[in-house]
């Protein structure tokens, strides 16, 4: 689905959850894009960025984070357009150098992203231009402690990554590691809602306008969360589950088991907050929730992505 904002000076090019939202300004002095998609749908990333830049060159790829459904399409990109310039967020720019896939989340979690290399950093209290406008960068931890937002004051439009979502906001994965994050995201809430924001964009579902509903609802979801912490580690190992049936559409009973047995932060999930019954059991109850919720199907030994 396309979202045109003029006043912006972008088109968002919403995308199914496996890939994050695109945002693409092909209009005044500095072409963008911010964000670019999983891999497996670089492709598609990468022909939706053509379409809205016509003849023009893209001269930027921004990152809000690099979770691999936000980066994904760099790679491809960088290849069609080589005179292009990467931003990042600077946190994790010596692990990009050095292409550390442990630390970028990208084994742990996994999941996959080809290499990219990077030109600049969207330091937080710096600004950026995206089209003919100005974009100023905040710090926005809590989902991924790296992320940022950015937010445009004459239009009052915010993009807020997996910060802020119209119903929610991203899998805080600091908290499954086994740190204290829960405070970072209450603090980018608090972030948001004295920015003021008109628009939105998430990373991921449609711009919204409604923002301080949507603050409201993060917020009671929030304290869910902190008041039940075993609620969000059931909740953020069913969207690494649900993320790798999205990617493949259906699989084998024994490979999903296999890739789940095989990814680090499983392991860590369980050790933490489930040690209490065998893993196995703990995956049966994980796969169980997700059939009942409609997210997954089983037939025949396999699984079978619903959406």
């Amino acid at each position: 689905m396309e979202h045109d904002l003029p006043s912006a000076g972008c088109v968002v090019f919403e995308r199914g959850w496996l890939s994050s939202n695109n945002i693409v300004f092909a209009q005044g002095k500095r072409s963008a894009v911010v964000d670019t998609g999983y891999c497996s749908h670089s492709v598609q990333t990468l022909a939706l960025v053509r379409a809205a830049l016509g003849e023009r060159e893209l001269d930027l790829i921004a990152n809000t984070h690099l979770h691999s459904d936000h980066c994904g399409g760099n790679a491809q990109l960088q290849s069609y357009f080589p005179n292009s310039r990467l931003a990042i967020p600077p946190g994790q720019a010596s692990y990009v150098a050095a292409w550390d896939e442990v630390a970028l989340s990208y084994v742990p979690t996994g999941q996959s992203c080809p290499k990219f290399s990077y030109q600049d950093t969207l330091s937080p209290g710096s600004t950026v231009v995206l089209g003919d406008l100005d974009w100023e960068v905040h710090a926005a931890p809590g989902h991924d402690p790296q992320s940022i937002v950015l937010f445009e004051p004459s239009t009052r439009t915010l993009i807020s990554a997996d910060a802020l979502w119209g119903n929610g906001f991203g899998v805080v994965f600091e908290e499954l590691d086994g740190s204290n994050a829960f405070d970072e995201v209450a603090q980018t809430l608090d972030l948001i809602d004295g920015l003021h924001p008109v628009t939105v964009i998430p990373g991921h579902g449609a711009v919204f306008s409604d923002v301080s509903a949507a603050v409201l609802r993060a917020r009671t979801r929030l304290d869910q969360f902190v008041r039940n912490p075993v609620r969000h580690a059931t909740y953020g190992a069913k969207v690494l589950i649900k993320y790798k049936l999205l990617e493949w559409q259906s699989c084998a009973d024994l490979r999903l088991r296999e890739w789940v047995q095989s990814t680090p932060l499983f392991a860590r999930i369980h050790l933490r907050f489930f040690s209490d019954q065998p893993f196995s059991v703990w995956l049966d109850s994980l796969l169980a929730e997700l059939v009942r919720s409609g997210a997954l199907e089983a037939a025949d030994g396999s699984w079978f992505n619903r959406e």
